[in-house]
């Protein structure tokens, strides 16, 4: 596997990118008609930095008609939805997950691109959740939906921020009749304070390691975003483990076992732990499209890095259009003197020219030669356009700045990259950032000065290379990221893994510091049981993993077959643990007219319940459903297995002589012995008048 940096993580961390409260149901998209929204309900349930966000808005129909919806909800880069379902007619339905990608064709346009309403655009934001309801919904009635979504909070230095859109102004003018925030907290460091401070009159309580704040408001316009902070012990620093083992079998769908753990790594960020020099580089895009807003913002950007520098530090400065200029022939040491002079050379910049980024790296990666290990060495990029000039395609480039670095015997280097706009080359970008240890962000031209300049903070002070973690004995497997990024002050290192079976390990922590080896050695309790506060851990577990999948997928062309491997495993990954990804979907199987998959999906009395699981799944040709039943039942139990379509393509029976445990097999194939293909299927098991259903698979 091509490397995958951790570090394109903490971008996400650190730039303190928006939850949304409440999502939208869009009637017609190029006027921005809207249900009304009614209420607004945000749960937030918290663990250190990890946070299940339960979003609640009910809607009402004023537009006079029956008619459809399409639901939007503005998630961040960073957030993963879990579930979604909504209530209709005073029923509940669950949305199944689809393994196809969501379809952002917006009602009355939109087609993914632009909105024709700016309100609109604005509040869906950049990487919008849409969810097709087939229903309809009846005039003057009310419409409730329900997100569940988990992500990691942005972190620095002991403070974690949490922050949510609640501005539903540019929607409707009318207020809204009830609004409710909550947030509860778990932390196993003590939390020194805790508040929100977007709005007034919060109740707030903190015990120590526990916390909670609340906040209601009735009959008043949501027209303030949820701010929240708080901060903890900086004193109480080294490992924080977390894990859980999964007593269900079911859970264990893809073999690697039912016990899931995440490790927080942070160092002292006191003056007490010495920084490590760092040797840097910033490219700055100063090509004829960068003209306008986007240069002055590259211009200050540059220019807040310049002033944060440290002493010790060495650096240099790249721009390049059609020609290439660089600050100094090589790196020079950060004194005042040449901070005066990069910072004229910085105003002295003008957008005009081609893109030239094959030439920005022939000039920037030979002032790293023979460099050191025992220093920093990074290079920052960011343009906002397909190469014109020099080496245009994608593959050349990269082949280019390899061959550089081999050339000039380039060790430990970091290449962190910025698409900025809509036109930047993102595969160019992810493979840069992803083959040379680093990360790639993409921005609208409004964040630039913002994003780099937040990043810049993150990796201002590095404390530990060439980070490495081993685990003794050897029962931790499945980690994420695969290549531990170097560890910086002030911030965290996360690292995700599965277990097999439960036991205490050493985790031996080394690196380089000052080109001395240093080692840190934890023993870490791996839980026996299943920790209810910890029910996060698979998901986030699911969705490091696709994150780092993701990456390679972008190694490949598009449409090859390693592309297609890879994405059905991310499918298979987001179907198996209910995380939505690139590749996969919220889905309406409800028939449309309320007759369908509600979201009770079993009709058992209690009195005489069965229960079914079935493993693994997803399955790639075979699969066992495993019943249980305390009962003396005496007769064949029916498997039907249905398609997402609802067809019936195969019927099972399964013989029960009294209490005990059975087990059936399914080759994956139809009535007629076909292999049916990849894709999601429902298992009915009935027995009597008692039935389950549960779905599988098929990858």
């Amino acid at each position: 596997m091509k490397k995958a940096s951790f570090i394109y993580l903490l971008i996400y961390l650190f730039c303190g990118g928006k939850l949304i409260a409440n999502g939208v149901c869009i009637v017609d998209a190029p006027t921005g008609s809207v249900f009304r929204l009614v209420s607004g309900n945000v749960k937030v349930v918290t663990n250190d930095q990890i946070a299940t966000v339960t979003s609640t808005s009910v809607f009402r129909n004023y537009s006079g008609n029956d008619t459809k919806i399409k639901f939007g909800f503005p998630m961040t880069e960073t957030a993963s939805a879990i579930s979604l379902r909504w209530q209709n007619e005073g029923i509940w339905y669950q949305a199944d997950f689809s393994p196809q990608p969501q379809d952002t064709t917006l009602p009355g346009g939109g087609g993914g691109g632009p909105l024709p309403d700016p309100n609109l655009e604005s509040y869906l934001g950049k990487t919008p959740l849409y969810f097709d309801l087939d229903q309809i919904i009846k005039a003057d009635s009310f419409l409730t939906v329900e997100l569940v979504y988990v992500d990691l909070l942005p972190y620095a230095f002991s403070k974690v921020t949490f922050l949510l859109a609640n501005n539903y102004t540019g929607l409707q003018s009318q207020p809204v009749e009830s609004q409710h925030f909550e947030f509860s907290l778990s932390s196993q460091r003590t939390i020194e304070a805790i508040d929100l401070l977007s709005h007034s009159g919060a109740m707030v309580q903190n015990i120590g390691n526990t916390a909670t704040v609340e906040w209601t408001a009735d009959n008043q316009l949501a027209d303030t975003d949820y701010y929240l902070e708080y901060q903890l012990n900086a004193d109480q620093l080294g490992l924080f483990p977390f894990s859980t083992y999964l007593q269900d079998t079911s859970a264990n769908c893809d073999g690697y076992g039912q016990g899931f753990f995440a490790f927080i790594i942070e160092p002292d960020p006191s003056e007490n732990t010495a920084v490590i020099d760092k040797v840097f580089t910033l490219i700055i895009d100063r090509s004829g499209s960068m003209s306008g807003e986007k240069m002055i913002q590259a211009r200050d950007a540059a220019s807040f890095i310049v002033n944060h520098l440290n002493p010790g530090d060495k650096f240099n400065l790249v721009s390049f259009s059609s020609d290439i200029t660089s600050f100094k022939p090589n790196h020079v040491p950060y004194n005042i003197t040449n901070q005066n002079a990069a910072l004229n050379y910085i105003d002295g910049l003008i957008a005009s020219g081609s893109t030239n980024i094959s030439g920005a790296f022939s000039e920037a990666i030979p002032d790293f030669s023979n460099s050191n290990e025992n220093v920093a060495n990074i290079i920052v990029f960011f343009t906002d356009g397909q190469a014109t000039a020099g080496i245009t395609t994608t593959q050349g480039i990269l082949d280019h700045v390899q061959g550089l670095i081999s050339t000039y015997h380039v060790e430990g280097l970091s290449i962190f990259t910025f698409g900025i706009g809509s036109d930047a080359n993102t595969q160019l970008l992810t493979l840069l950032a992803n083959n040379n240890d680093g990360l790639s962000e993409f921005l609208e031209s409004q964040d630039l000065q913002s994003a780099i300049s937040n990043f810049y903070l993150t990796i201002q002070n590095p404390v530990l290379l060439h980070p490495q973690i081993e685990f003794t004995p050897p029962v931790v497997y499945a980690t994420h990221p695969e290549n531990l990024p170097n560890l910086f002050k002030g911030q965290q290192l996360i690292l995700v893994g599965r277990y097999q079976e439960p036991t205490d390990v050493n985790l031996h922590f080394s690196g380089t510091a000052f080109g001395q080896p240093v080692a840190y050695d934890y023993t870490v309790s791996l839980a026996d049981s299943s920790v209810q506060s910890l029910q996060f851990l698979p998901r986030l577990w699911a969705k490091q993993t696709m994150k780092d999948l993701y990456q390679e997928f972008f190694s490949y062309p598009t449409g090859s077959p390693e592309a297609a491997a890879i994405q059905e495993t991310i499918v298979g990954i987001s179907l198996c643990y209910g995380v939505i990804s690139p590749f996969t979907s919220f889905e309406d199987n409800s028939g449309g007219g309320g007759g369908g998959t509600v979201e009770a999906d079993e009709r058992i009395d209690p009195a005489i319940a069965f229960s079914f699981s079935i493993a693994p799944n997803p399955f790639v040709e075979n699969t066992v459903v495993y019943f249980e039943t305390s009962q003396d039942w005496f007769e064949t139990a029916s498997v039907e297995i249905y398609d997402i379509n609802g067809r019936l393509i195969r019927a099972l029976k399964l013989p029960i002589g009294g209490k005990g445990a059975y087990t059936l097999d399914w080759d994956g194939m139809d009535a007629l012995g076909n292999i049916l293909p990849r894709g999601v299927y429902a298992i009915k098991l009935s027995l009597g008048e008692q039935w389950i259903v549960r779905r599988v698979v098929k990858i």
